[in-house]
């Protein structure tokens, strides 16, 4: 028997089957991109809409038989990428994990994990949960961290306390754990983790709807590739004979003009070959003859792993061609995936703080571009409060209440870390500088948002979509230089408005973890906003004893500037400021409890000491006095960082800061517990009425 391996590439052309426009086809393949289906657990679940006519075997391959007689052709792909299943549930409830596959995908596979949300695969449904980052408050704690992490050092948040509580969750060990991102596209690429291989996956099914003109073609959705092609070689070894077999691949680097190239070795390069894996994979198969295609992708083996519509199309006729089936012009098969967030109301106590909370964490709001987060936290104001605020000169949002003596504000800022654009490369990336102290290594990868600021005519254009640009490698943990793609060039950026200064922000999807604990991008300081909101709806004015200023800061991060802006205008009338802002506590798994140490869910913090503010013994126990005889749960604590409020002590007023406990600050996984928000927004709502 004459067995020949060919490994083609997408620049191979198919002179028998039409291109057509494929508009659509980088959306089809970001559901594909975003379907589960971890090694090992590939058909655990049903396939989903519209896939019909597939069949289940032992492995949890999906094959489909379509036509009879000869040619008799296999046309396969594989689900599966590297993962991670659960290998302990530590007694505080958190979770470790043990790499799935022979080898990486990318130097930086393991670190691109830490400070994502990922999804829990058990049993009884998915879990959401966060892998633990640093602090960026505590950054000079970590300077030491200078080599990229490993799957060692990535610990899983559940939102759990103990272990029972994580297993009360469904959670056991080996349950299959992913990155959970949304199903993202942008200027015609469809992005994500094994982005070529799901590409691959998304042809094989479309060819499937159609019957071959002659012969018979079995469609095959194999598992456990990334062991070397198990799932695919068990089911060739139990068919029989074959004439031709068509592999779909890995994707392949896509070099500069834009096709890959066929190689020997096939696959990613240097990362195994294609060829041989699936040479030594299907040696039990009988056949003719193997070929193995490789669709070109950007950033190969990163969590931003990205093929282009025009390469899609492409795939899809080399996938109609190898069936024996004629190419339609309807576009890559969608599958019909349940993705959208379904946060049933709570029935607690918390449910209208949760809402509002997750209403303003998901707005964009960088130093300097906070007009969403004011325009919602304006209109979410009691009518008294709304009749009365307005917008001083620096963009800061001001509602002042009470009588005209011993005034005192409290202050809680609008912005968020992020990034801005500082140039704008030939070939369309921009380069970024951090606003604020941003964990940068936590963006690499991750999908991103350029946001416009308003026209004249007050209309804000749509943003743009795109990543944050992944490394090829790295030898070291953070990168030289943050920069993002929207799969444009500098013309085409520079025509629709792009320039430097505007902000680029990540994608945000604020969620529950298990019971009272949240997730969210910008818990620092859309927590401390949602806390002076709802002390503020709760609060009649005519209860107020002295005037009172309620405040919503702007570039509070990386310099404080709406602070010191109200400071100078109304600094030297004050009596005392309390500024509203996270206590960076070290209940997390990464650092030392012997500091910050504020567990989540005791109550909200009285930030007694940080880097910029000490406040007097006598002030704190004058507040403490007041809580206590509410029966308001408080901690008092000491953290590093500085809030709005040192920029108004500066004109006179004794300063206060007052905080709830937040794991994982300045990244993208802020997480709070309810609990402690309620404590705060009393905590607020106390001092503000009390005499």
């Amino acid at each position: 028997m004459r067995r020949t391996v060919v490994v083609a590439a997408l620049a191979a052309s198919v002179a028998s089957v039409a291109v057509p426009a494929g508009a659509q086809d980088a959306a089809a393949v970001a559901t594909w991109i975003a379907f589960d289906a971890p090694p090992g657990s590939e058909g655990r679940a049903a396939l989903p809409k519209p896939l019909t006519g597939w069949t289940r075997d032992d492995w949890g391959n999906w094959s489909k038989r379509v036509g009879s007689g000869r040619p008799r052709r296999v046309v396969a792909c594989a689900l599966d990428f590297s993962g991670y299943v659960v290998s302990q549930i530590t007694d505080d409830g958190y979770l470790r994990l043990r790499r799935t596959g022979q080898g990486v995908p990318h130097d930086l596979w393991d670190q691109f994990h830490e400070g994502q949300r990922t999804r829990i695969l058990t049993k009884s449904g998915v879990v959401k949960a966060i892998s633990a980052v640093a602090n960026g408050h505590f950054a000079s704690l970590h300077r030491a961290d200078s080599l990229p992490a490993t799957v060692d050092g990535l610990w899983i948040d559940v939102g759990a306390s103990t272990r029972a509580d994580a297993e009360r969750l469904g959670i056991a060990l080996l349950d299959p754990v992913l990155y959970d991102r949304p199903a993202w596209q942008f200027e015609g690429y469809a992005t994500g983790p094994g982005a070529g291989a799901r590409a691959g996956c998304a042809a094989v099914a479309t060819a499937a709807q159609s019957i071959p003109s002659a012969g018979e073609t079995i469609f095959v959705l194999s598992t456990q590739r990334i062991f070397g092609w198990v799932g695919l070689g068990a089911f060739l070894s139990r068919l029989g004979p074959v004439d031709a077999i068509t592999a779909f691949d890995d994707g392949r680097l896509q070099p500069a003009d834009g096709f890959a190239k066929a190689a020997s070795a096939g696959g990613r390069g240097g990362r195994g070959g294609a060829a041989q894996s699936v040479r030594a994979a299907l040696q039990g198969s009988y056949n003719d003859s193997i070929r193995v295609i490789s669709p070109a992708v950007r950033w190969p083996g990163s969590i931003a792993e990205s093929v282009h519509e025009r390469d899609i199309t492409r795939l899809n006729n080399l996938a109609a061609a190898a069936a024996g089936v004629s190419r339609g012009s309807s576009g890559a098969l969608a599958l019909s995936l349940d993705t959208a967030r379904a946060l049933a109301p709570r029935t607690d106590a918390y449910g209208a703080l949760e809402k509002q909370f997750l209403a303003l964490a998901d707005l964009p709001g960088a130093p300097g571009h906070e007009h969403p987060v004011r325009a919602a936290i304006t209109a979410a104001l009691p009518k008294w409060a709304r009749d009365r605020a307005r917008v001083d000169s620096a963009g800061n949002l001001v509602v002042v209440a009470g009588p005209e003596r011993d005034p005192v504000a409290f202050i809680a800022h609008m912005d968020e870390v992020g990034f801005e654009i500082s140039g704008i490369l030939g070939d369309g990336r921009v380069t970024l500088r951090t606003m604020g102290g941003a964990v940068v290594t936590a963006w690499e990868g991750r999908p991103a948002y350029l946001h416009f600021d308003p026209g004249t005519d007050g209309r804000t254009a749509a943003p743009l979509r795109g990543v944050f640009v992944p490394r090829d490698s790295a030898r070291l943990r953070a990168p030289g230089m943050m920069t993002a793609w929207f799969g444009v060039d500098s013309a085409t950026l520079v025509s629709r408005g792009v320039r430097v200064g505007l902000s680029v922000l990540a994608y945000k999807r604020g969620e529950r973890l298990g019971g009272t604990r949240l997730v969210a991008r910008a818990n620092d300081d859309r927590a401390g906003s949602t806390a002076l909101l709802a002390a503020v709806n709760r609060i009649d004015p005519a209860t107020l004893p002295r005037k009172t200023f309620f405040v919503w800061s702007v570039r509070e991060e990386g310099g404080l500037n709406g602070a010191r802006a109200f400071g100078a205008e109304h600094g030297r009338t004050l009596t005392k400021v309390y500024s509203i802002d996270t206590f960076v506590s070290t209940d997390t798994p990464l650092e030392s409890p012997h500091f910050a140490y504020a567990p989540l869910g005791k109550g909200a913090v009285l930030r007694g000491l940080d880097n910029s503010t000490l406040t007097p013994p006598t002030e704190r126990e004058r507040i403490l006095a007041i809580l206590r005889a509410r029966n308001i749960p408080v901690q008092v604590g000491t953290t590093m960082g500085g809030t709005d409020g040192s920029a108004v002590m500066a004109w006179g007023p004794v300063h206060t800061s007052l905080s709830w406990p937040g794991r994982y600050s300045h990244s993208p996984a802020e997480v709070l517990d309810l609990r402690d928000l309620e404590s705060l927004s009393r905590v607020i709502e106390a001092l503000a009425i009390s005499r």
